[in-house]
């Protein structure tokens, strides 16, 4: 599951401070801390790493030059030195901020932004919880706001031992450590009133903040007709920026005060033509999810979920979750034996701190791989859990598992299809597997959002996608010379 940012429970009307013009310069220079920007540098690779990787190139320069822009007006001393701003390939639609100057932007949430304007907003909103300190009155950093959520949380609260939780995911943790921000109601809104104040001062149309929060509704009322369509789940992370009713005509009221809304940058072709071509949904580098199925065509593999289970693609794992077991999916080189590297994935789990009732290993065949699998039980004062291994002899050099938890006497039972479904694909299918691509179109005479709509690469909602991508309504009247957005197929390149 794609869950925008901002998105939030409805929250009261807040008094709307005044922004005039003046406002828009700060008053004295605001240092980070330096300690912040220390560890904000060195977690960084690990949180490009966990989020699928930076993009480079000219689209990304271009975003990080918008947030270099916005940020020279949030009062931050040397705030060209100290802030940063990255894109990741992730097919997650969100943005972040980290205590010490790092912003982050996925591609999937460009894909949705219409113009320069509404993307400098993002910025701006962003580069406001920074400068505003925010992180400094949430809770603590090491609470349970990490990437991986589903394993990992279970094990901690069942077992009691949060070693154990957290070693299951090998790794998927490591963005809690770059202290993710989840933010409250009204820092939120602050972040909306500073980031409207940058806006201003940069020039932009203050407005583009009402028409940026416009867009999240759409993709989050589109998001919800499709969660459950998808078989995907969504990333706690994903939910750092909760969003109110409310603050689409509370941004839309603090554009007015400044006196400049409807005025200043848009930059909308500036900014269609950078978007032009990028990716959206998953990338076929790190594996497609398509209803119940993942597959990975640079692995040659799939495997099928049982029906009612979501999955959540990362960049080391799949995990999967269900109303009966939770499961995750990964795997890589390894030279020993199958039997070895069970243990070693049950040692990685527990590090030796949690007894398990481990039985014995069995072997099978599974669509012509050989395949071992073994369950263990743990004990708690809530009951027992059985933890499972299923892991396959890909080939003499690669091994990948399942890690599954159910209720205690329930094994591998809710997950048997799952177990069985995994394959080999052929080159064939391999290639079929291409990514899906914005394509900016003009508007021709005689165009109309019906015929776009039946252009989108998708099999269902091909006209909610269509009018949610471009902020359209289906009574939008279509302009020729207009530029739309459009979501195609497009060709299949390696790094």
């Amino acid at each position: 599951m794609r869950t925008p940012l901002f998105l939030v429970a409805a929250t009261s009307v807040l008094a709307l401070p005044t922004l005039s013009t003046a406002q828009a310069q700060p008053q004295q220079p605001n240092y980070l801390n330096p300690r912040d920007i220390q560890e904000a540098a060195r977690q960084h690779p690990e949180v490009v790493e966990e989020f699928g990787g930076a993009l480079t190139g000219p689209r990304a320069a271009y975003v990080e030059g918008v947030g270099r822009r916005i940020a020279s007006y949030s009062g931050t001393a040397n705030a060209g030195q100290v802030y940063h701003f990255t894109t990741l390939n992730s097919a997650v639609e969100n943005a972040f901020a980290v205590p010490g100057g790092y912003v982050y932007l996925t591609r999937q949430l460009m894909g949705i932004v219409n113009d320069e304007a509404e993307l400098a907003f993002v910025m701006g909103h962003e580069t406001g919880h920074i400068a505003a300190n925010h992180h400094q009155r949430r809770k603590s950093a090491q609470q349970s706001s990490a990437i991986w959520g589903v394993l990992g949380s279970v094990l901690g609260a069942v077992v009691g031992n949060n070693a154990f939780g957290g070693l299951i995911s090998q790794g998927a943790q490591q963005f809690s450590k770059a202290r993710l921000l989840s933010f409250s109601r009204d820092q939120e809104y602050q972040a909306d009133v500073l980031g409207i104040r940058y806006l201003t001062a940069a020039g932009y149309d203050p407005n583009a903040s009402a028409t940026m929060l416009g867009q999240l509704t759409r993709a989050a009322a589109l998001e919800a007709r499709l969660q459950g369509d998808r078989g995907r789940s969504t990333p706690e992370w994903a939910s750092t920026h909760p969003l109110s009713e409310n603050r689409m005509a509370q941004a839309s009221q603090l554009s007015r005060q400044t006196g400049r809304a409807g005025q200043g940058l848009r930059n909308r072709d500036a900014f269609l033509a950078q978007l032009d071509g990028a990716m959206v949904d998953d990338d076929p580098a790190q594996g497609v999810i398509d209803g119940r199925s993942f597959t990975h065509p640079d692995l040659g593999m799939q495997f099928i979920v049982p029906t009612g289970y979501l999955m959540q693609n990362g960049s080391r794992a799949v995990t999967i979750q269900g109303s009966g077991a939770q499961a995750q999916f990964s795997g890589g080189r390894y030279t020993g034996s199958i039997d070895n590297y069970i243990y070693e994935v049950l040692q990685g789990l527990t590090e030796g701190r949690v007894q398990l009732q481990m039985g014995p290993i069995q072997r099978t065949t599974v669509n012509g791989i050989p395949a071992s699998y073994v369950t263990a039980r743990a004990n708690s004062q809530s009951g027992a859990i059985d933890v499972g291994v299923f892991a396959y002899q890909w080939d003499r050099d690669t091994m990948y598992h399942f890690v599954t938890l159910t209720r205690g006497g329930y094994g591998f039972q809710p997950l048997a299809s799952m177990f069985n479904s995994l394959r080999r694909i052929s080159p064939a299918e391999a290639a079929a597997i291409r990514p899906k691509i914005i394509d900016v179109v003009t508007v021709q005479r005689g165009d109309t959002i019906q015929g776009f709509a039946s252009r989108m690469a998708y099999r269902d909602f091909q006209l909610d996608r269509f009018l949610a991508i471009n902020g359209l309504n289906a009574n939008s009247p279509l302009v020729p010379g207009q530029k739309v957005k459009l979501v195609v197929y497009g060709p299949r390149t390696r790094a």
